[in-house]
């Protein structure tokens, strides 16, 4: 049996994934503060991964729209 996301589920996550990417941007492109420390959290990798799974949501809108991605089977 094969299910999708529904419409709601997927721009939801859309929205989720820009927002995180659009704020591990934001905070990746702070200048460093020597006197907190190192950064441990590395935004730039959160960023680069968050826009590759809204990029995979768009993709996935565009299947739910009715427009074919991949290959096709003969």
């Amino acid at each position: 049996m094969r299910s999708q996301m529904s419409l709601s589920l997927t721009l939801a996550l859309t929205a989720a994934l820009l927002g995180l990417a659009a704020f591990a941007a934001w905070r990746g492109a702070r200048a460093p503060n020597p006197h907190r420390g190192p950064r441990m959290i590395p935004w730039r990798l959160i960023m680069l991964l968050a826009a590759a799974g809204a990029i995979l949501m768009i993709v996935h809108l565009a299947n739910l729209g009715g427009m074919t991605t991949g290959q096709r089977t003969i």
